[in-house]
């Protein structure tokens, strides 16, 4: 099978040498067929004759028309018919030139479309058939007459089968490839995704522990010299959080290593079970949070679960990072039919004085604007925080709402379903 695989191969890149070898083959038979008489002599069938001169030169043309058969069908056909015509009609021994014609009827069907295989068919049957029927040997219906017919409706129909048998191949191949290239696309669609994926996990893990690391900083430094019993707490806490990213961190980034990596994460993905933890690190950097919860019971999709811890954070954060230490905040968490609702408000006390016993960091950098007139995400610089949450939100098929409320503070108001229907229910950490 390889050996004829391969001489097909080489055949196909010589088209020209595999015509000419063709129409060698085809002038062969021609000219053997032409030293036979069906009728023969003394009513002697299958008996031998000499053809003469002029039969042998229409040969000898309808075979040469064929090397260009590929190029020219159409043409290539006009002219092998008009040579078969001329045989019919010129009276003498018949010799088989309607041969020459129905190879290149078949070239034309097996290189055309059906609708022009059918007219051209019928016209050459009709054409080369007349002629031997009119000029050919008596009675009308004789075996060579009909024969002329037989043999051109074979070479229409066997071209246009093989076209048929070559669109259908192709149309396999062309099928193949598209679902090829359309599993590549889906990988690489997925590959994005995760990409997006972990760069919000980056951005939350990164957004909140280093606030958090930020403004313990800040307490330690601007007490180190009166109070260093209170720089040490602060200082703990700094180093608290710094723990909590860097695990948060191996644990994310953990993602990204193959399957035989050793130390593969085995850490879940945070959710909601997790948000006394989360509260209380707020609680430590000196954020007033308060939490209402009315969705014991209730279980989210991983994804789902994800989403709304995630969003409470940033949230959370953004507090922290825009309001102040001195600020307040509440976190509620609803279950409202078929979905859960989490709203997290602040009041915006970013001009509040500092507690006695946890003085404020130093003062924002110029050009700060508090909670209430940029908004948690919404610093000077125009930060990510509200995109990442509004990503991942609609990722789960929920809502989100975002703005200042009136008097003051900043409200994040965040509609997630109960059940995750999206394609990613089962987000890992």
């Amino acid at each position: 099978m390889s050996t004829l695989a391969r001489a097909r191969r080489q055949l196909g890149a010589h088209p020209l040498a595999l015509d000419t070898a063709l129409a060698a083959a085809v002038l062969l038979c021609m000219v053997a067929g032409s030293f036979v008489d069906a009728h023969g002599s003394d009513g002697v069938n299958w008996s031998l004759r000499t053809p003469d001169a002029f039969s042998l030169a229409l040969m000898t043309a309808g075979a040469a028309a064929l090397v260009l058969r590929r190029r020219a069908p159409l043409a290539v056909l006009a002219v092998t018919g008009c040579v078969s015509v001329a045989e019919s009609v010129t009276g003498g021994p018949r010799a088989p030139v309607v041969m020459a014609a129905v190879v290149a009827l078949f070239t034309v069907a097996t290189r055309t479309d059906r609708t022009t295989t059918l007219r051209v068919g019928l016209l050459t049957m009709t054409v080369l058939t007349g002629a031997a029927m009119l000029a050919g040997p008596l009675p009308w219906y004789a075996q060579e007459n009909l024969a002329v017919f037989a043999w051109t409706g074979i070479g229409a129909t066997a071209g246009d089968a093989v076209r048929s048998r070559r669109a259908f191949v192709q149309a396999i191949r062309d099928r193949a490839e598209k679902a090829e290239r359309t599993r590549e696309e889906e990988a690489r669609r997925r590959v994005a995704e995760e990409r997006l994926r972990i760069a919000r996990d980056l951005h939350d893990v990164v957004a909140h522990h280093i606030a958090l690391v930020n403004v313990q900083a800040g307490v330690a430094a601007h007490v180190m010299d009166k109070r260093p019993d209170q720089a040490k707490e602060a200082l703990a806490h700094v180093r608290e959080a710094s723990r909590s990213a860097l695990n948060e961190l191996r644990a994310t980034v953990g993602l990204l290593r193959q399957s035989g990596d050793p130390e593969a994460p085995t850490e879940p993905a945070p959710g909601l079970d997790r948000l006394g933890e989360l509260v209380a690190t707020f609680h430590h950097a000196g954020l007033s949070v308060q939490v209402a919860r009315t969705d014991q019971g209730t279980a989210l999709p991983t994804a789902v679960d994800l989403a709304a811890y995630r969003v409470i954070q940033e949230a959370l954060t953004n507090v922290q990072k825009h309001a102040g230490q001195g600020a307040r905040a509440e976190v509620s968490v609803i279950r409202v039919g078929p979905a859960v609702e989490i709203t997290v408000i602040d009041d915006g006390a970013r001009a509040a004085a500092p507690a006695p016993a946890a003085p404020a960091p130093p003062p924002a950098a110029p050009g700060h604007e508090p909670a209430s007139a940029a908004g948690p995400g919404e610093g000077p610089g125009g930060g990510h925080g509200l995109l990442g949450m509004r990503e991942r939100v609609t990722a789960v098929r929920g809502t989100l709402a975002t703005g200042p409320r009136y008097g003051g503070g900043f409200r994040v108001h965040a509609i997630l379903p109960v059940t995750h229907r999206t394609d990613a229910a089962e987000d890992p950490a």
